[in-house]
């Protein structure tokens, strides 16, 4: 794990919030601000090698450069890139940096979250050895979201302001690509770069680092 910027918050518990960025959005920023009921500092994660995709289309260190110019004016989120992409690693890699007394809360949707809940694991323990190690906030994105009873006590719901379930990244890129309107899907700190990044004419030579 290598921290690009930190909060001077020195908390008991840290919310994580990993994800490709791919670019960051509102709905990034408001799972962030959410968490922040239940965590002291949130840490955005953006991993160098995904579990199951590669960089494409705009690389490494733009997305870092975006997130770090979204997160910027918020004295409580820190800015993280690990090298594991799965949950368990990240938080693993959070340790030598965090101690190992904090609190790991993953910040995510209900989509992440069942993914993680259901996936098919070699070992039948791996989820409950995954939640000893860490708990997650979960947003309601797409439906109403209730954790198996078996794991309750370690999955908390996140609620959010307004219903972000049209705003993602994947959204952002298609209206780019489609010439329609998508300033409100990005936070503002951050249009310009997306602008420059995205745009059909962009072609990043950093795309496969």
């Amino acid at each position: 794990m290598e921290i690009h910027k930190k909060s001077a918050v020195n908390p008991q518990r840290l919310g994580i919030l990993a994800g490709t960025f791919h670019p960051p959005t509102i709905a990034h920023l408001a799972l962030a601000k959410a968490a922040l009921d239940h965590v002291d500092e949130v840490l955005f994660v953006l991993p160098r090698q995904f579990p199951h995709k590669d960089y494409s289309g705009v690389g490494f260190d733009q997305r870092l450069e975006m997130l770090l110019r979204a997160t910027e004016d918020e004295p409580h989120f820190s800015v993280g890139s690990s090298n594991g992409g799965l949950f368990l690693e990240i938080a693993r890699e959070c340790r030598p940096h965090y101690g190992e007394a904090v609190e790991l809360w993953f910040v995510c949707g209900q989509d992440a979250a069942i993914r993680v809940l259901t996936w098919r694991y070699d070992d039948p323990s791996t989820v409950h050895r995954m939640l000893e190690e860490f708990g997650l906030l979960v947003a309601d994105r797409g439906g109403s979201y209730e954790p198996p009873a078996e794991y309750a006590h370690r999955i908390r719901k996140l609620h959010l302001p307004s219903d972000y379930s049209d705003v993602s990244a994947t959204a952002v890129r298609e209206r780019i690509s489609r010439g329609e309107p998508w300033h409100h899907l990005v936070p503002a700190s951050i249009l310009e770069l997306v602008e420059l990044y995205y745009r059909p004419t962009h072609r990043n030579p950093a795309a496969t680092n």
